[in-house]
């Protein structure tokens, strides 16, 4: 059996014929820059976030800048962001002018709280908490720090559509937060793409001037911007995956239930925490991030039996890139954590016979060592 770390190809496949209607109509119509497709989407963004405003970007990481710029973060100010998260997180905060200041994760591989009061100065201005792996962070805890320090709170999302913390969802809980919908995101377009979502207006004003070369609404030019527009294909398209998103977080949930049966037993598995198993959490695994002993032998006899996996980031927590400037070390649940951590497939491609398959050559390798 063959089965890959992600299918692009059923991306498109599993619903051709309606992605073909989408586009043809764009097409037909000569939509495609800030038209009504885009509207709609992100007003049924905000309305199952549970937000009032939402602006769709070029991409993540530009929703991660722009968030800032309009914030008023920049020079000589510290942003403190998990280390544990894409390299992304942290040049949006370099390229506004700032220091980003990595923390250490929790077992649960969200940034830990301890962590970031520890590295709070007189320079800090903001935190950027990943919401990784479609998980929400202890955002009480954060939310107590912040208002403690006088700090600001910009959610990453990029990988949390739909997670909710104590039954709130991502970008409800300060400033706002930033989505991606790069294709193997759980809500993915054909491209690149992003989105701002928050309950600040003063933000989503700014946010929406800087996206369109700093025009208001009337085409008056107000202030300095940049062309980070989500086109109109895309969010239509968005709009059309939005519509049966909770299916798709279903279904994961199910997987994830799935991976917890066959392999919570495993003294050498540490898992991420199953659906329903805290009653504070709901996680939408975009991925399913485990820590395992014999990591990269369990790595290449999965491999070798046909399952694809992956080590996140290529293996490289953020403060370990040192030809950044970081000084590589001073993490230590991250930098043990990076010894034993493996993605295992999680999209909604997978059928059930191929998901015990993949537990079966798991346990298969344990009983072999």
């Amino acid at each position: 059996m063959k089965i890959p770390f992600f299918n692009y190809q059923y991306l498109f496949k599993s619903r051709e014929e309606k992605f073909i209607e989408i586009i043809t109509d764009i097409g037909n119509r000569g939509a495609y820059i800030l038209q009504k497709d885009l509207e709609e989407f992100e007003e049924n963004l905000a309305k199952y976030i549970g937000v009032k405003y939402a602006l769709g970007v070029a991409n993540g990481t530009d929703a991660i800048w722009l968030a800032l710029l309009a914030a008023g973060i920049g020079k000589d100010d510290e942003v403190i962001f998990a280390s544990h998260t894409y390299i992304a997180t942290a040049n949006a905060i370099k390229f506004v002018g700032a220091e980003p200041i990595p923390a250490d994760c929790k077992p649960d591989h969200m940034i830990d709280p301890i962590s970031v009061r520890s590295l709070i100065t007189s320079k800090t201005k903001a935190i950027v908490p990943t919401q990784l792996n479609g998980r929400c962070c202890d955002m009480d805890e954060l939310l107590k720090i912040a208002k403690e320090n006088n700090l600001i709170i910009i959610e990453d999302a990029a990988q949390g559509l739909g997670a909710k913390f104590n039954g709130f969802g991502i970008g409800t809980f300060d400033k706002g937060a930033t989505i991606s919908f790069y294709p193997a995101k759980n809500l993915g377009c054909f491209g690149d793409g992003g989105a701002f979502v928050t309950n600040d207006r003063k933000m989503y004003e700014k946010v929406k001037v800087l996206r369109d070369h700093g025009r208001d609404e009337n085409g008056i030019f107000v202030d300095w911007g940049f062309n980070s527009r989500l086109d109109n294909m895309q969010a239509a398209i968005l709009n059309y995956k939005l519509s049966y998103y909770d299916e798709e977080v279903n279904r994961r949930r199910d997987i994830a239930m799935i991976y917890q049966k066959e392999l919570g037993a495993l003294k050498e598995l540490h898992l991420p925490p199953a659906p329903g198993s805290d009653e504070l959490y709901f996680d939408v695994f975009q991925n399913y991030e485990i820590e395992a002993d014999q990591r990269d032998n369990l790595k290449k006899y999965l491999y070798d039996n046909g399952v694809g996996t992956l080590i996140q980031w290529n293996g490289q927590p953020v403060h370990s890139i040192t030809a950044l400037g970081f000084k590589g070390n001073g993490l230590p649940y991250t930098e043990r954590m990076y010894e034993k951590c493996l993605m295992l497939p999680m999209n909604t491609s997978l059928k059930d016979e191929e998901i015990i398959y993949v537990c079966q050559q798991i346990k298969s390798f344990y009983e072999s060592i």
